[in-house]
C-alpha cells in the first residue's frame, strides 16, 4: 500500500475567489446536542468507543436514522432494546473492520464512506493512481492506491496498513475493491466521495477519447493542483459543498435533514 506525503486538512474554506459570508459548520455545546445531529459509518459523538454503521440487507435508499447499526470496536451492536437479531439487524463484518480499523487509527475522522460504485471500483483495476486534473482537485493530494492480492479487509494485517497507508488523507482508491473517503462531517464525507467518483468517471472517459485520437492527457502542475486543493479541498470546503446534496435530497425527499460538524 502506498500514499502521498501527509498534509494536515484544513476546516476552513478558502474565500478567495468569493464574495459575501459563507455558512461554517455549526459548534456544538454538548456531546449530546452534538449527537442529535448525528443520527455510511458515523462515529457515537457521546460513546467514543462505538460507532454508526448501516445495517446488512437493506437498500441504501431505504436506510433511515433508526435502522443503523451502534457497534463497539469488538463488533458487538449495542442496542438499548436488547433485540440484536431481527431484520436489518445484521452486521457487515468486512465492512465493520474496515470503519473499525480507521475510527480507531483516526479519532478525528467522524464519517467514513466505503462502496463498490462503479467508476470507482472500475478505475481501481489498474495499478495506478489517479492523475492530477481540474476535477480531482478536490480530493487532491488526498487520494492513494492500495495495492493488494487479496480482500482489504480480510486480514487484521491488511486492516492495519489500510489505516497506516490513508494516514492524515481523506481518501483512498482501494484496488480492485472502491472508494474510501473519511473526514470530519458527514457532509464533507458525501462531497468528497462524490467528487472522487467523478473524477474516476472523467479519467476513464479521457484515457478513452486520447487512446482513439492517438494522443495523450495533460496533467496539471502540481504546484497549481495544490493551491486549488488547499482551497476546494479543505474539509470546510467539503462540508460547504456537501451541503448542496442534502438541500436537493430534502427537494425531493420532502423531509429536512439536520447538518453536522
Amino acid at each position: 500500500m502506498t500514499s502521498a506525503s501527509n498534509d494536515a486538512q484544513s476546516d476552513t474554506f478558502d474565500l478567495k475567489g468569493f464574495r459575501g459570508k459563507l455558512p461554517q459548520p455549526p459548534v456544538f455545546p454538548t456531546k449530546l446536542e452534538e449527537r442529535d445531529y448525528l443520527n455510511d459509518a458515523l462515529k457515537a459523538p457521546v460513546r467514543q468507543d462505538c460507532f454508526w454503521v448501516n445495517p446488512f440487507g437493506l437498500h441504501f435508499k431505504l436506510i433511515q436514522p433508526s435502522d443503523l447499526l451502534l457497534v463497539d470496536h469488538k463488533g458487538e451492536i449495542q442496542d438499548a432494546s436488547g433485540q440484536k437479531n431481527g431484520p436489518f439487524r445484521i452486521l457487515n463484518t468486512a465492512a465493520f473492520m474496515i470503519h473499525a480499523a480507521i475510527h480507531t487509527k483516526r479519532p478525528d475522522v467522524l464519517c467514513a464512506a466505503h462502496s463498490h460504485s462503479i467508476y470507482g471500483k472500475a478505475f481501481s483495476i489498474p495499478s495506478r493512481r489517479i492523475p492530477v486534473r481540474s476535477t480531482t482537485c478536490a480530493p487532491y493530494p488526498a487520494t492513494m492506491c492500495c495495492t493488494s492480492s487479496t480482500t482489504v479487509s480480510s486480514s487484521t494485517r491488511l486492516r492495519a496498513a489500510l489505516a497506516a497507508a490513508l494516514g492524515t488523507k481523506k481518501a483512498a482508491i482501494l484496488q480492485n475493491h472502491g472508494l474510501l473517503v473519511a473526514t470530519s462531517s458527514i457532509e464533507a464525507t458525501v462531497h468528497f466521495y462524490i467528487a472522487l467518483e467523478r473524477a474516476c468517471q472523467v479519467q476513464l472517459l479521457a484515457n478513452t477519447a486520447a487512446a482513439a485520437h492517438g494522443g495523450k492527457t495533460v496533467h496539471i502542475n502540481p504546484t497549481q493542483a495544490a493551491v486549488t486543493g488547499r482551497g476546494i479541498g479543505s474539509r470546510g470546503a467539503g462540508w460547504f459543498t456537501g451541503n448542496t446534496e442534502f438541500m436537493v435530497l430534502e427537494r425531493e425527499e420532502g423531509v429536512a435533514f439536520k447538518s453536522s460538524a
